[in-house]
């Protein structure tokens, strides 16, 4: 009971660290002077960083057989360099704040996804009862960091950030360790894992289809601005999408379905058409912000089945691993192409053109999931009727 209670804090606090991180660091930049195409060569070497970083922490933590430790030593170092980003002056050190934060804050995102699908196995309680304190503290904090933003400026944040953190920090101490596998690690197994074919169809299916959910998580905040909102709006935003994923992840157990996986990563796939579709058109700023509730039937849905999908195929010593390699597909590698060519596409064209075709790539991404349902998902759903 205990360690539930701790995991969902620090859920709740790691997700709350991550709001001031990813949708506002672009508006900051903005407000320092850049332009798109030059925000969106930082956040791309962020993404270089974030794809060196993540696999790094993950096999260190398959290798010592711990994520706690591993998380310790994560928390102390990104609470110290997101702290110290909000609060420089130099545009030098808030550069090199922004990709140590990267290296360090940003592995903890698949470390503490394997750590909650983990724990509820063990604990016999759903991975989505877990992650719904994520998206609730990802959705209060938006919305604080907005208004924190809109009145106080940035260094606001560098406060409220390095404060989180420490908490962070204490409930990390408290956190049980994963239930290790009793396998041991080998890169054979490895191997055989990312040289099966269902495997690299599966991950060209999240390559393909998270490319335009992190355009939009990078530039929502410019569009917002540029059609006239304000920080608070962008916090808005984010605190309706993180909001309505609340109840996504709390009802997962009820949903998800086993060996239907691909075929509700589709019915994501086809929302985030619809959502990014309507982005396209909007002109009102507030309406974009209310347009974020369609979150409710894209993200949650996409990542929930796909962590699923993935603990299916993946070996169970390599599962840390496995899920980084998720999330080094989801936030790393489909984040540097988002970066560097959501800011060219913007910059040329604007929000509206940028909108329409992410939206294309989304409706790929829907029929490809379909096409691998009907290869895999109905013939696995066969076999276990």
């Amino acid at each position: 009971m205990r360690s539930s209670f701790t995991v969902k804090s620090f859920n709740f606090l790691f997700f709350a660290l991550l709001s001031m991180f990813i949708p506002f660091l672009p508006l900051y930049f903005s407000d320092q002077g850049l332009n798109e195409t030059q925000i969106g060569t930082i956040i791309g070497i962020g993404g270089f960083i974030t794809l060196i970083a993540q696999p790094l922490w993950g096999m260190i933590s398959d290798r010592m057989r711990t994520i706690r430790k591993v998380l310790l030593f994560l928390v102390i170092c990104s609470t110290a360099t997101g702290y110290l980003l909000y609060s420089s002056n130099s545009y030098a050190l808030i550069m090199l704040f922004v990709m140590l934060t990267y290296f360090f804050l940003m592995p903890v995102d698949p470390l503490i996804e394997s750590l909650n699908f983990r724990v509820a196995e063990s604990e016999g309680i759903s991975y989505g009862s877990l992650r719904t304190f994520g998206a609730l503290g990802y959705a209060v904090m938006s919305l604080a960091a907005g208004f924190l933003m809109t009145e106080y400026g940035s260094r606001s944040l560098g406060y409220t950030f390095a404060a989180l953190g420490v908490i962070s920090l204490i409930v990390t101490f408290l956190m049980p360790d994963a239930p290790v596998s009793g396998k041991p690690v080998t890169i054979q197994s490895l191997k055989n894992f990312l040289s099966n074919k269902e495997t690299l169809l599966f991950l060209v299916l999240v390559f393909i289809s998270s490319i335009p959910a992190r355009m939009n998580d990078t530039y929502l905040g410019l569009y917002i601005k540029d059609l006239g909102g304000k920080p608070d709006l962008l916090g808005l935003a984010w605190f309706l999408a993180a909001g309505s994923e609340i109840l996504v992840f709390s009802l997962s157990f009820w949903w998800l379905r086993k060996n239907k996986e691909l075929a509700i990563i589709a019915f994501a796939g086809a929302f985030y058409f619809i959502r990014f579709f309507i982005s396209a058109w909007i002109k009102d700023p507030n309406w974009l912000a209310y347009i974020q509730l369609l979150q409710l039937f894209t993200f949650p849905v996409f990542y929930t089945a796909a962590i699923q999908y993935l603990y299916s195929i993946v070996p169970v010593e390599w599962r840390a691993t496995g899920q980084t390699v998720l999330a080094l597909l989801f936030f790393g590698v489909s984040g540097i192409i988002a970066s560097f060519a959501g800011g060219a596409l913007y910059q040329a064209f604007g929000g509206h053109v940028m909108y329409l075709s992410i939206s294309v790539m989304s409706l790929i991404g829907a029929l490809f999931g379909v096409l691998l349902y009907r290869m895999y998902g109905r013939k696995k759903a066969g076999e276990a009727s």
